[in-house]
């Protein structure tokens, strides 16, 4: 008890804080999420989101390059089609544009993580996250696409698919497809406990991917349920997910920890486009220190459990941290 025992002690200097220190973040903790597009040479920016760009896969792969050299983990790719249809057939094409961007990262770039985004909704011409049915998301007619496109992704040669739809049974169906198609050894990151959540905005402005009637309510998850967190994580893992995930990250940081005292399996958290438009714009403003809110916000999902940071901020902190 004090003044015997005096915790600032151990605060007095930066080098003693530094020893101390229970969370440290590395750039091997970061997956950068990219947006690529059809064309040559382009690096357009998103208006919603400063600092991440529509990328031609030419200008992608010299991006994946500079990830590369910064020490970040890998990329997740989330195309952006020329054509949209009612069942989002580019999605599953031999030569969509993900299919095209993973072969040209993985010969460029052979030892950067690649993980594809499994989804409909940047595809559909109703930005649905599935096949509709009577005005709704038909949930297993959507697993024979969603299982074809994982399988494309596999063939492309992608390391990792990561399903976001949030159809009950995905994993399931998937990891059955990947399997029977030779490809046991590609790994699931499952969406698993992913919220309807308000932070997606900007992502949607930079993916074209807002629905064109309704909402998301029905497959994505009530934002005030964490015991169902629980059993949607469970049920990914009982069907085979390698990684499982919580989106968005910093409203949850709760749903992380407590999936993390449970669960025996990797853990991502995706830190969401809202999360980091917020930042840039508060800071483009002068109201926060940006690289010090920035590096305070991946801490603190890092403390709750996440051991994968999905992140628009993977270049800028880890060349931060690379040069402390």
């Amino acid at each position: 008890m004090y003044p015997q025992t005096r915790l600032r002690r151990l605060r007095r200097t930066e080098e003693l804080r530094a020893l101390v220190r229970e969370t440290a973040l590395s750039p091997r903790d970061f997956i950068a999420p990219l947006f690529v597009c059809h064309g040559e040479n382009i690096k357009n920016e998103i208006p919603a989101m400063p600092g991440q760009y529509h990328l031609s896969v030419d200008r992608l792969v010299e991006e994946c390059q500079e990830l590369y050299d910064c020490g970040v983990s890998g990329v997740m790719l989330f195309g952006i089609p020329a054509h949209k249809d009612a069942t989002g057939s580019e999605a599953y094409h031999d030569h969509g544009i993900v299919q095209q961007a993973i072969r040209a990262v993985k010969a460029a770039v052979p030892r950067l993580i690649v993980i594809a985004d499994i989804c409909m909704c940047e595809y559909t011409d109703h930005g649905h996250c599935g096949i509709i049915h009577d005005h709704d998301v038909d949930n297993d007619s959507t697993l024979e696409i969603l299982s074809k496109q994982a399988v494309s992704y596999a063939a492309a040669g992608v390391d990792m698919v990561a399903p976001s739809d949030m159809m009950d049974g995905r994993i399931y169906h998937m990891r059955k497809a990947l399997d029977a198609n030779g490809f046991t050894n590609i790994p699931i990151m499952a969406y698993s406990a992913k919220f309807s959540s308000s932070f997606y905005g900007p992502f949607r402005e930079a993916a074209d991917s807002t629905p064109s009637f309704g909402d998301r309510r029905s497959y994505q998850m009530d934002p005030a349920n964490s015991n169902e967190a629980m059993r949607e994580i469970e049920s990914d893992i009982e069907e085979g997910a390698d990684i499982v995930m919580v989106k968005p990250a910093l409203p949850y940081l709760d749903v992380i920890q407590r999936a993390t005292q449970r669960f025996d399996v990797p853990m991502a958290a995706y830190n969401v486009s809202g999360e980091y438009s917020m930042v840039k714009a508060a800071a483009a403003n002068g109201w926060i220190d940006y690289e010090r809110v920035m590096m305070e916000s991946l801490q603190s999902i890092k403390r709750a459990g996440a051991k994968i940071i999905i992140t628009y901020f993977a270049k800028e902190a880890s060349r931060l941290l690379r040069n402390r």
